[in-house]
């Protein structure tokens, strides 16, 4: 009876492990989602100052109401701000990034020749195959 015991409890610890480890990867890849949109919207952010590409804003459970006075012409610092407020995000909350400046919807339908297609519209037609990716990428 012992050793079936030991067994069982040696079976239950594997589970309990890998149930973790599913965990962790679920988040990861969520994470990872995260960091791909917030780059694919900064990426193809147009470009004058550097304000508006600074003012892509990554938060949980409800979007940002503010503007930031941020200016980042190569968007390396909205990068590194939304890849760091990502390893907050875990599976079953809700993620948001937003750009609230006055000509975010403007810019998203043409207002500048450097994005005449827009950032969010593109972003969001990738969509699925950045989920797959990062599915891909952390696997168990």
């Amino acid at each position: 009876m012992k050793k079936y015991a030991g067994r069982q409890g040696s079976f239950a610890l594997q589970l309990a492990e890998f149930a973790e480890q599913a965990k962790e990867a679920v988040d990861a890849s969520l994470r990872e989602v995260i960091i791909e949109i917030g780059n694919s919207l900064i990426r193809m952010s147009p470009v004058d100052t550097g304000r508006f590409r600074g003012n892509w804003q990554f938060t949980i459970e409800a979007p940002a109401a503010g503007t930031l006075s941020a200016f980042d012409p190569t968007g390396a610092e909205a990068t590194a701000r939304i890849a760091g407020e990502s390893i907050l995000f875990r599976a079953g909350t809700t993620a948001f990034i937003v750009n609230n400046l006055p000509y975010a919807i403007p810019l998203e339908y043409g207002h500048s020749d450097q994005a005449p297609d827009g950032m969010v519209r593109i972003t969001q037609a990738r969509f699925q195959q950045i989920v797959e990716e990062a599915i891909r990428n952390n696997q168990v």
